[in-house]
């Protein structure tokens, strides 16, 4: 007789089906056209937490107040079992098919028996109610979705990225290590844990590590990356990494956010998180095995790297299935 976690999830994937199919003819695409702006605030308010946390001891008025309520979250994530690598997913409401492959390939939370790594997908809270319901009963099956009350869109990306490094300074403290990346993004896990960050060898401390970027603002209103100059005066950015993929030690989660409360916000999640860490005095190391492009698939090449951008549902299947069926495969 089918469990009813199994039960439960055919029938979110059905739903999920109905209600892309009712979207897709009744409504735009680019339902998040005309939230470009940012969000009301609310009056800040004192983090609930029980987890040991230091984000209370600000003293002075933020100029960038984070001050969104958890409107699904998984406070006791953390609790049984220290993590050894959080891994934080922006993705949008849409995005379920990706979010499977993810949690059935290279984001499975059992990869690896001895050491504990969790996975997390955040979202803001979309416009549409149906597309919210939908996220609550999957969320509901999963246990691995944390959203805030502002809204979803791509100029709410750094919101989303900082709500991540809440989440972590607040419920998951303790941790080693955490990665943000994105839905749309393949993580070959064995070079990611066994190469990079070496759970036998002591863990690191105020480590900031991806494809490092050196540029600067592009002013042409045209481009997806325009930065006013009002917003950003500055000829250059900081060092920053691709937003595509980064790894950091969980100490640095917190000392982001707290420098973000009193940074003032850019839409450009990747920069301004280069903004907080030229504030800490940390400095991001070049690691060429974060790649921010689409790369053509061979195994041997793929074996190589720790993030690939750019890769359907359908290709994370097949490159997991290669790569763990064709182990003893010599390139």
């Amino acid at each position: 007789m089918p469990s009813k976690v199994s039960c439960l999830y055919v029938l979110t994937v059905v739903c999920w089906a109905s209600v892309l199919w009712y979207l897709s003819i009744s409504r735009p695409t680019s339902s998040y056209i005309n939230q470009l702006t940012a969000p009301a605030r609310k009056p800040a308010k004192t983090i609930k937490s029980n987890a040991t946390t230091t984000l209370n001891n600000i003293r002075t008025r933020p100029l960038n107040p984070h001050a969104f309520d958890f409107i699904i979250n998984e406070p006791k994530k953390c609790e049984t079992n220290v993590p050894f690598l959080v891994i934080l997913i922006t993705t949008t409401h849409k995005e379920f098919d990706a979010r499977q492959a993810i949690r059935e390939t290279w984001g499975d939370e059992s990869t690896f028996s001895e050491l504990r790594i969790i996975t997390v997908f955040l979202l803001g809270r979309s416009t549409d109610t149906v597309l919210n319901q939908m996220v609550e009963q999957e969320s509901e099956i999963f246990h691995d979705i944390v959203v805030e009350d502002f809204i979803d869109s791509y100029h709410n990306l750094t919101l989303k990225t900082l709500m991540g490094m809440r989440w972590v300074a607040t419920f998951c403290n303790q941790a080693k290590y955490v990665m943000k990346t994105d839905s749309d993004i393949f993580v070959n896990m064995d070079n990611l844990v066994y190469k990079l960050l070496k759970p036998a060898t002591k863990p690191r401390r105020r480590y900031f590590t991806g494809y490092v970027i050196n540029g600067g603002p592009i002013r042409d209103m045209r481009s997806k990356w325009y930065m006013p100059r009002d917003l950003y005066p500055e000829s250059k950015y900081p060092p920053f990494c691709s937003g595509t993929g980064y790894v950091f030690s969980a100490d640095v989660a917190e000392l982001i956010y707290k420098t973000s409360l009193h940074t003032r916000l850019l839409h450009l999640e990747d920069v301004y998180v280069g903004v907080c860490l030229r504030k800490l005095g940390i400095h991001p190391y070049q690691n060429s095995g974060f790649n921010h492009w689409k790369m053509a698939y061979s195994l041997c090449r793929y074996r190589r790297v720790i993030t690939v951008h750019q890769i359907s549902p359908e290709e994370m299947h097949r490159i997991w299935n290669d790569m763990t069926s064709k182990k003893l495969l010599k390139c």
